[in-house]
């Protein structure tokens, strides 16, 4: 087990990446450009209070009692205000509220809470019955949502590239997915450990709007964030796990950079080392073994994730090859050596290009 994982840093993560918001804040459309450079700014402050400041409450708290199986949600409303939480909107157990950007941000804590409980027997993020909370209407126009270590926190976006954020459950999945890995692995925020970081919460997050859909890996579109670009965008999505690097190609966006096997590894010092970039790869890995053995993908090669992730050996600065070789591990473990899984667990890294020896 990693002796560092006690030590643990809560990061500052947001499911629209800097390059795409890099490339808005050149455009030659003033008011995107500023709405972007603005996002960009807050996005950035964020990361220095995060580095900065110790988040208490990042162990889960000694429990006398099993955690409920019921999920602890509140929404406040920030009012386009940038200060958190806000106002309380909606409790858990309280009645539908007039708001839609309220009753979805309400929605997605629940169907995050069901699939990890149900799936995998985890009681909310923390496995022991964290609270879940999330803040709306954050900010003027602000192009992004984030988890900041200890809550959800969804912008509006500026209704001309990004709609609302709370419009795909995938992206509260996403988002609330960096909490369990906090608690879990603790993966460093940098280069391939930094994307397997983004990768889990891709798989998750997709998992989570598979699980509230009842769909198959056959049916389900596979891709993050669908639904929230606006419709003069390009593009269907900030990613796809089925083809990185075809999710947009738009003239304010660019195209899509994702790789989908190690061929196109991108080496940068931006973005954390790529962390939103290089995680096409390992999502293309689960997005492979998660159709080579069908059915519903969160209840074998979901359940392959989950047990790696949680097992006790993934390192804070693991590699892509190193998560893989646990991945086998896990499922051999799980599910036996040379079946059905282990195999298209070897046929899925290979593919990607990535060594499980």
């Amino acid at each position: 087990m990693d002796a560092t994982r006690g030590n643990r840093h809560p990061v500052f993560c947001t499911i629209v990446p800097p390059h795409m918001l890099d490339r808005i804040a050149r455009s030659e459309d003033s008011r995107r450009a500023d709405v972007a450079q603005a996002t960009l700014e807050h996005d950035a402050l964020q990361r220095t209070r995060r580095r900065i400041t110790t988040v208490r409450g990042l162990a889960p708290t000694a429990l006398s009692a099993p955690p409920s199986d019921q999920p602890e949600r509140t929404v406040y409303d920030a009012q386009h205000r940038t200060r958190l939480p806000g106002t309380k909107v909606r409790g858990e157990g309280d009645p539908v509220h007039k708001d839609a950007t309220v009753n979805r941000a309400y929605a997605g804590l629940g169907a995050t809470f069901e699939l990890f409980l149900k799936a995998f027997g985890r009681h909310s993020i923390d496995d022991a019955g964290l609270a879940l909370d999330a803040t709306v209407h954050y900010g003027e126009d602000y192009n992004n949502a984030f988890w900041d270590g200890r809550q959800m926190v969804f912008g509006d976006g500026d209704g001309d590239i990004f709609l609302d954020f709370t419009v795909s459950v995938d992206i509260i999945g996403h988002e609330l997915a960096h909490g369990v890995t906090q608690y879990t692995a603790n993966l460093e925020y940098y280069k391939q450990a930094g994307a397997l970081n983004e990768s889990m919460s891709d798989v998750f997050g997709s998992l989570i709007k598979q699980y509230t859909l009842d769909q198959t890996a056959d049916q389900a579109d596979w891709l993050i964030g669908a639904g929230l670009l606006a419709p003069n965008v390009t593009g269907v999505a900030l990613r796809s796990m089925k083809a990185p690097g075809t999710a947009y190609d738009d003239d304010e966006l660019g195209k899509d950079p994702q790789p989908a096997t190690m061929d196109g590894y991108v080496n940068t010092s931006r973005d954390n080392g790529g962390v939103h970039i290089n995680s096409g790869i390992p999502n293309h890995a689960f997005y492979l073994l998660a159709t080579e053995l069908g059915g519903k993908a969160w209840e074998r090669a979901g359940q392959i994730w989950y047990d790696t992730l949680t097992g006790g050996e993934l390192r804070t600065k693991a590699t892509f090859a190193e998560f893989a070789r646990l991945t086998v591990g896990a499922a051999v473990a799980r599910y036996g050596d040379g079946g059905d899984e282990h195999r298209a667990l070897l046929k899925a890294w290979s593919t990607v290009g990535v060594p499980t020896t």
